[in-house]
């Protein structure tokens, strides 16, 4: 069942997403989220989450996920949902995203069970952490981007940037019908690559892959900010290695991933 929809809310997006007799989700004019010719791979990512959690309500809290960008996806999507294997504890699911006829994106999702403990490590702590407080607001683009959706803020001060890093403080404009986890996923690419401060001269960059985990199934924060990082680790003949990170507003580790960057010009 095709759903047709221009709002900016894309939890309620998600939450009004039908299956049809095929276990197919079929979106229409998802707008407000694109970055350039493709969407914005954060708010792919979710929607495809959501559809995963659409089909299978009793799978357990989401672990993590590998996410292949694999061409532009655009406002009108065709979601599947297979599952790969399941256990006692793991589920794998996979998400396919079509658009224009074509496999755009596909994600493996790694959905577990909590067990009892054996031993622990907390969570790091931001390194010269700011309080988003204390910190100025940005501005954002004008049109149908997807920076439009987020209030933004610096994540360092000016004397405190490092090459090849990129760290901001981030909220979403509207979090209605966002679990915490999804919340996660549709923020965790909010960036641009580390490696833009290091280029030469600014030319088209593109994400092929993202690969996270999350660190704990019941992430919290205050007022909905969350500082993001994204920092290249290694940047040479046209890509890029990055490491992304997200803590809460008290400066705790939620999500940590990694990421390889096209670079072009």
């Amino acid at each position: 069942m095709a759903s047709q929809t221009t709002s900016l809310a894309i939890g309620s997006i998600a939450d009004g997403m039908k299956a049809d007799a095929d276990g197919m989700f079929a979106l229409r004019g998802v707008d407000g989220w694109l970055q350039g010719r493709t969407m914005y791979g954060g708010a792919s990512s979710f929607l495809a989450y959501a559809a995963a959690r659409k089909a299978r309500p009793d799978l357990p809290p989401l672990r993590g996920g590998q996410v292949s960008f694999i061409a532009p996806v655009g406002p009108d999507v065709d979601i599947t949902v297979s599952v790969l294997r399941e256990g006692r504890s793991v589920a794998n699911i996979q998400t396919d995203l079509t658009s224009g006829g074509a496999l755009a994106h596909r994600t493996a999702w790694v959905f577990g069970s909590a067990r009892p403990s054996n031993g622990g490590v907390a969570a790091p702590q931001a390194e010269g952490f700011t309080p988003y407080e204390d910190m100025p607001e940005l501005g954002s683009p004008e049109g149908l981007h997807f920076v439009t959706n987020f209030e933004l803020r610096r994540g360092e001060a000016k004397d405190d940037r490092r090459p090849g890093v990129v760290r901001r403080w981030v909220r979403l404009k509207d979090r209605s019908g966002l679990d915490p986890i999804g919340e996660l996923v549709l923020i965790g690419d909010t960036l641009p690559p580390g490696s833009m401060r290091a280029m030469e001269r600014m030319g088209p960059i593109s994400s092929i892959n993202w690969s996270f985990t999350l660190l704990g199934d019941a992430p919290t924060t205050r007022d909905g900010w969350w500082l993001l990082e994204t920092a290249s680790n290694y940047m040479a003949e046209g890509f890029s290695s990055e490491t992304l990170r997200m803590w809460n507003a008290d400066g705790v580790q939620v999500m940590h991933g990694l990421q390889n960057v096209a670079i072009f010009g």
